[in-house]
């Protein structure tokens, strides 16, 4: 199987899944699945967050999507218990689908690593 097919059936299974536990089944987009992973890292699931908590809450999530790509690492959690990152390499120039299927391909393997798909 060619490595963009089995991204594709990965990447919806994700979608799948995560849609039917979030969404009631409605098709959750990239944004908002970065936006669960972010809730996921900082571990305070069950409270409501200000709109620019929810942005820091996607950039935790794209730290950490692409800290194994060496893009960030892991700096400190801050008194509040907020992971901090620092920016190892700065990110190439990357067109918008180019973009898309990055950040597909890092949620794919934080799915995998935590053996949520297979």
């Amino acid at each position: 199987m060619s490595r963009d097919i089995q991204l594709k059936e990965r990447w919806e299974n994700v979608v799948n899944i995560l849609s039917n536990q979030f969404a009631e089944g409605d098709v959750l987009d990239l944004d908002a699945i970065i936006y669960l992973i972010g809730v996921q890292e900082l571990g305070k699931v069950k409270r409501t967050f200000k709109k620019d908590e929810k942005i820091e809450l996607m950039h935790i999530a794209i730290c950490r999507l692409l800290e194994p790509y060496g893009y960030y690492e892991f700096e400190f959690f801050d008194n509040d218990g907020w992971p901090h990152y620092k920016v190892k390499e700065e990110l190439p120039p990357l067109k918008a689908g180019e973009q898309s299927v990055l950040m597909k391909e890092a949620i794919v393997n934080y799915f995998l690593e935590r053996e949520l798909i297979e």
